[in-house]
């Protein structure tokens, strides 16, 4: 909850609320969340949060990066995590490279070439299954807008690697968004249309393999529903298998009816528990 402070004691893995908001939630009823620090293979630190499942000698998990890719201060707690961890899912985050608020070279890891940022989430998964925490062979990955981006170039660029993911308004095709946005990370496609071929997974839809979901809002007013119809489309005459799109009539970028966001992790849920075994 972002309107809430806590001091996190580093020794003891312990969170401790020092300010409330109007949120009603029993801080000390929630899975754990512990936070932890990893070298990626160059040699950078990571930040990582682990919420640990319901049960814990539980190693099905879920990779979940985050939006933005601006990382925010309250980017490590998320409720949809703790919901997962409600229904012993251990949950992922990891405050990857092309991240902010740790200094521009962090940032700027990204420009150019997303497959970095894909190699720390491999670094990442291989540092927790060395510490026993998961199964590195039992994993899903989800997330939103830029998370659903990574979710799909997850998936689409390491088949096999995932038994599922789950993609939340998520950029296909670099071509198509924000031009202001992504030009400041990958020119443009006149400029240097190689760039936006690795990094857009509508270039990769011939690798699809696991299970993925797509749900997007029709009325979304950041990436444009084209994005994931163009991807959709690209599926069909590949004659691909274990996808689906949910559209969602009502909702932009951010959604804001309560039925849209139960009907989401609904099938969320529903996916991870038919991929992930004990």
């Amino acid at each position: 909850n972002p309107g809430t402070y806590f001091l996190y004691d580093r020794d003891q893995s312990k969170f401790t609320p020092l300010a409330r908001s109007w949120s009603k939630i029993d801080y000390q009823d929630l899975n754990q969340m512990i936070a932890y620090d990893f070298n990626n293979r160059d040699g950078v630190p990571i930040q990582a949060f682990f919420t640990q499942a319901k049960n814990k000698s539980n190693k099905k998990t879920i990779i979940y990066p985050h939006g933005g890719p601006w990382a925010r201060d309250y980017w490590g707690f998320d409720p949809t995590a703790q919901f997962l961890a409600e229904n012993n899912f251990n949950v992922i985050q990891m405050n990857i490279r092309g991240s902010t608020g740790y200094g521009y070279e962090f940032a700027a890891e990204v420009f150019g070439n997303f497959e970095e940022v894909l190699e720390d989430i491999y670094d990442g998964i291989e540092f927790f299954d060395a510490e026993g925490l998961i199964d590195k062979n039992n994993l899903c990955i989800y997330g939103g807008s830029y998370g659903g981006f990574i979710t799909l170039m997850a998936l689409l660029t390491k088949p096999g690697k995932f038994k599922c993911g789950a993609a939340l308004r998520s950029v296909t095709d670099w071509a198509h968004y924000n031009h202001e946005y992504t030009s400041n990370i990958l020119n443009t496609p006149y400029e240097d249309s190689i760039a936006f071929q690795k990094s857009s997974p509508i270039y990769y839809a011939e690798n699809l393999s696991d299970h993925l979901l797509m749900l997007h809002g029709v009325l979304d007013d950041n990436v444009q529903l084209q994005d994931v119809v163009r991807l959709s489309q690209r599926f069909i005459e590949l004659k691909m298998e274990n996808w689906e799109l949910a559209l969602y009539p009502v909702e932009p970028h951010g959604f804001k009816q309560s039925s849209s966001w139960y009907d989401e992790y609904r099938r969320i849920l529903k996916l991870f528990e038919q991929q992930l075994k004990e």
